[in-house]
């Protein structure tokens, strides 16, 4: 009878070893989204500059729509790609819009202010908005297309190549199928 105790003990933390060296191994942006392909959710966002909009009045256009906080090490690291890329793409018919999550607006305005962001901005106090997106890690970034339909989600701060390849890809309607891209690139904190 004792080695069946035994037995069932190993088996138990064979288990739980090899469910956690699987999670260990497995990349979670790989996670693709399963909003990828179809219509964003609309959402109505009050800016920092006290304006209303709502994704819906972007239609015809290309959104890049960023979920951020200012306590994030990668949304820090990102911040001033986003805003030299808002320079480069805003009169090519694209929407850079950025939405602070789960932080003080005290904090948020500061982060605006201190990487130079001209591209609209507003808090989602609530989680409301990024509880639709399914949004659970920052930053996670939604291109989304003139028709209004989520091409591609990514998870972690950007790099160059997948901002100028996936706005390409939304500008021409093309949905990903892919969960990451070879650009990310983690970030330390020192």
């Amino acid at each position: 009878m004792r080695w069946w105790k035994a037995v069932l003990v190993l088996a138990t933390i064979g288990g739980v070893v090899t469910l956690l060296a699987y999670g260990f191994t497995t990349d979670p942006r790989a996670i693709p989204s399963i909003l990828t392909g179809k219509p964003a959710p609309d959402f109505s966002l009050t800016l920092f500059d006290g304006r209303t909009v709502r994704l819906s009045d972007f239609r015809g256009k290309v959104v890049f729509l960023n979920f951020w906080a200012s306590w994030c090490p990668p949304c820090r690291a990102e911040a001033r790609l986003l805003e030299q890329s808002w320079q480069r793409y805003k009169d090519q018919g694209v929407v850079f819009l950025g939405v602070d999550i789960q932080d003080t607006e005290e904090a948020a305005r500061r982060f605006i202010q201190e990487f130079g962001i001209t591209y609209m901005n507003g808090r989602d106090p609530k989680n409301r908005i990024a509880i639709d997106y399914g949004v659970y890690g920052i930053p996670e970034t939604f291109f989304i297309d003139r028709d209004g339909q989520i091409t591609y989600k990514h998870i972690g701060a950007l790099g160059w190549e997948t901002i100028l390849v996936k706005l390409g890809d939304a500008a021409r309607g093309i949905a990903s199928t892919e969960g990451k891209s070879k650009d990310y690139q983690a970030i330390s904190v020192r």
